[in-house]
């Protein structure tokens, strides 16, 4: 939220330089269209496949400003909506993350809203659908969306379960678009150019990312992510040996098993 006293400046949200991302199932142009409809966008996919990178890169590339809430279970209406202050001997309203962004026509992205309280994510129903607004109980005032704010919002459904999951009320105001881990030349690119390594590095901690993935219905809670083999790589560039970094970046942030460690590393061993 912004400080009381102080003047917001919309411009602190802006990404300043284009974050790279590698389109790989047409989610760019089905984003664009959305954004351009002002049509609510639900992101669906495990963990570290680049669901927060595009939504930068759909930001930059659109030239709005970009407000990101980590939803959590102890996110609160009024962390997402505003509240009172005291300020000296005065009361004052500071607006929240959300009520920014409605006023500002910037693109909110609640990540991870499934872990939201579900009286939290209750507020965000009439900014997703034709109302476009937001009701600020507390003011008695309804804001209106400005043009160009977009809601967004993202869960990885692997994760859900009874307790953890979008109700259908809230779900079928989204448009749906789905992530996974891209093709394995795609993400030789990613790899490549975000860790800064050679093809042939690349290539290779891409084929221990698909045999690592192949392992999830073999005691595995989940593949490894993008992320995790990029960190090997960085690591690797910086002087790290390879299965060292592999151990630290790939095998241990996955599973806490011992046995399961050891599979990977023998995977490590046998790729590289």
């Amino acid at each position: 939220m912004t400080q009381p006293g102080r003047e917001f400046d919309i411009g602190q949200y802006r990404i300043q330089q284009e974050p790279y991302y590698a389109d790989v199932r047409g989610e760019v142009g089905l984003f664009t269209t959305a954004a351009k409809s002002r049509m609510p966008v639900m992101l669906k996919g495990p963990t570290g496949c680049g669901k927060t990178r595009f939504i930068q890169h759909m930001a930059f590339r659109l030239g709005r400003p970009l407000i990101t809430v980590a939803c959590h279970e102890d996110l609160t209406a009024s962390d997402l909506v505003g509240r009172y202050l005291l300020k000296g001997q005065d009361t004052v309203w500071v607006d929240g993350p959300l009520t920014l962004g409605v006023k500002h026509g910037a693109i909110v992205y609640l990540d991870e809203v499934v872990e939201a309280r579900k009286d939290t994510t209750v507020i965000i129903h009439p900014l997703s659908d034709d109302r476009r607004m937001l009701p600020i109980e507390k003011k008695g005032q309804i804001v209106e969306a400005a043009d160009d704010f977009l809601l967004v919002i993202s869960y990885n459904p692997g994760y859900q379960s009874v307790l953890k999951d979008l109700k259908p009320s809230t779900k079928q105001r989204f448009m749906a678009i789905e992530f996974d881990y891209p093709t394995p030349d795609i993400e030789t690119a990613i790899v490549q150019r975000e860790a800064g390594i050679a093809q042939d590095v690349a290539v290779r901690l891409v084929k221990l990312g698909g045999k690592v993935r192949n392992l999830k219905n073999h005691g595995l809670e989940e593949g490894v992510s993008t992320r995790l083999l990029i960190y090997a790589g960085i690591l690797m560039r910086e002087g790290v040996a390879t299965e060292r970094a592999c151990d630290v970046a790939i095998a241990r942030p996955l599973t806490d098993d011992p046995d399961m460690q050891r599979s990977i590393m023998e995977l490590v061993k046998a790729i590289f």
